[in-house]
């Protein structure tokens, strides 16, 4: 489903060049669940970048699907980004303007997904994560977890293969943690592949594999390399 082969990346500060990824190759299948772990400053969050399309790499290959990534343009990329993968953040994103459907509406919206269908699919989702009863509420009535579960809603109204998940617990309690955690258990047991950074060790147990990074490679090779 996603392999990078040799994966480099380098970011400059001033003239002074600071290497983020350093020669990084991994295979994660499909309806596959892997956590990316490691210390601050380790490299994570921008291989979770460059997987979900958000980056791009200086070099090397990345294959989505078995189709080329590395070489789109930028309108290429917004398009995998909206067929393809949906993003959880730590603090949400949600509008706090508008109410929890029409959050959830945002992707299809972008997507050009008419307003009859949007409003089916937005309840739809909403009713995955066990909230057909908060559709009306903003954020600012919501709990974290509940505004945590509109932003997991939103990340599949537009039924993505990839589900692209940055510390989506950072801002949670240890109980609604657990809640969120058993939400993508069941999202990836319908099929979905989900790839998630987390500092936290407890999280990370919730997925099949771990990947560790450090100092922007992947600390044991049997973790996430194809072999």
């Amino acid at each position: 489903m996603i392999q990078l082969q040799s994966v480099s990346k380098t970011y400059h500060r001033g003239n002074l060049p600071i290497p983020v990824l350093n020669n990084v190759s991994l295979h994660i299948k499909k309806g596959e669940f892997v956590a990316i772990m490691g210390p601050s400053g380790s490299g994570k969050s921008t291989l979770l970048n460059v997987l979900g399309c958000l980056d791009t790499a200086d070099s090397g290959v990345y294959k989505l699907d078995g189709k080329t990534i590395h070489t789109a343009n930028e309108d290429e990329l917004a398009k995998i980004r909206n067929r393809w993968i949906g993003f959880v953040f730590q603090s949400f994103n949600l509008i706090p303007r508008i109410d929890a459907e029409h959050n959830v509406e945002l992707p299809m919206i972008y997507a050009g997904v008419p307003l009859a269908i949007r409003k089916g699919r937005a309840r739809a989702a909403l009713k995955i994560v066990g909230l057909s009863d908060r559709s009306d509420h903003i954020p600012a009535h919501l709990s974290g977890g509940q505004q945590q579960r509109v932003a997991i809603a939103r990340s599949i109204v537009n039924d993505p293969d990839i589900i692209i998940a940055d510390e989506p617990t950072g801002a949670l309690d240890s109980k609604t943690s657990h809640e969120i955690m058993h939400l993508f258990q069941q999202l990836q047991a319908s099929g979905k592949t989900i790839v998630m950074v987390t500092h936290e060790d407890e999280v990370g147990a919730y997925a099949q594999r771990i990947i560790r990074v450090r100092d922007g490679r992947i600390v044991d090779p049997a973790d996430g390399v194809e072999s």
